[in-house]
């Protein structure tokens, strides 16, 4: 166990906003105020049994990957895209994976760098909402998705370092059952192109907090985004942190995450 200052989101009268390009002006780029929580964050190498991607919202799984250059767009979409959806395939028992989007982080950075990288996110969040799953399945699945959602649909990222062990900016995850309806507050994402939806994260104090800790190349962890069935995790906030034991002189952390959307037979 160690403990970590992590930033929810302080309590405010309007909608959160957040712009990825410059706002009009006067309008400042994002509307929101943290509230920062020193809370104690535990190892999940050591919960038996371990934790399931249907209870707590998250798994550790192995992957090794035969792409040979994660930071290549062309190799992450043709080779490791694949790779993803098979693991999640196998970790799930889903009928259909559909790998779709990804991001690069490196812990040096505080925003985007060269060919997309970023730097890790550092406020309490889910990616997806009760409205933006199902909406990412009729984005990108246009006349298919009607069929699809009247079954089971779960969006699940696959987060895994390009280099390990992680000791710089790792990744803690809220165990899903310790967080309650309210805690989770509809954030708007402004692009050029269109308005994407997110929940950040309210301070509760039941929530309990996990990671993996020296997470390796070979390992990936999974976290449940967003279900459609309401018997089981369906949003897991997450967020990097600054781990206390980790080395002065420790190696910045690289990741790569993939998010896929899962469809099970009835």
């Amino acid at each position: 166990m160690v403990e970590a200052t992590l930033n929810y989101l302080a309590d405010m009268p309007e909608r959160p906003v957040y712009y990825f390009y410059p706002p009009p002006a006067g309008v400042p780029w994002r509307n929101t105020k943290g509230d920062r929580r020193r809370v104690a964050i535990d190892d999940a190498r050591q919960l038996a049994p371990a934790p399931s991607l249907d209870r707590e919202g998250f798994a550790l799984a192995h992957l090794e990957t035969a792409a040979i250059d994660l930071f290549d767009a062309a190799v992450v979409q043709t080779v490791y895209y694949r790779e993803v959806e098979r693991l999640v395939r196998d970790a799930t028992d889903a009928s259909r994976v559909v790998a779709f989007d990804y991001n690069l982080r490196r812990g040096t950075l505080t925003g985007r760098g060269e060919n997309g990288v970023q730097g890790p996110v550092r406020f309490a969040h889910n990616d997806y909402t009760e409205r933006s799953g199902p909406q990412r399945v009729h984005d990108l699945l246009g006349d298919e998705a009607e069929r699809l959602l009247r079954g089971r649909v779960a969006v699940i990222n696959v987060w895994k370092p390009i280099r390990g062990p992680v000791q710089e900016a790792p990744l803690a995850v809220c165990d899903a059952r310790s967080i309650q309806p309210n805690d989770l507050v509809p954030t708007d994402l402004n692009y050029r192109d269109r308005t994407g939806e997110v929940y950040s994260l309210r301070f509760n104090p039941a929530h309990r907090w996990y990671y993996f800790s020296h997470m390796r190349a070979d390992e990936a962890m999974l976290l449940k985004c967003f279900d459609s069935d309401r018997a089981r995790a369906r949003f897991t906030a997450h967020t990097a942190f600054d781990d206390p034991t980790s080395s002065a002189d420790a190696a910045p952390r690289e990741s790569i995450e993939v998010r896929t959307l899962a469809f099970f037979s009835a």
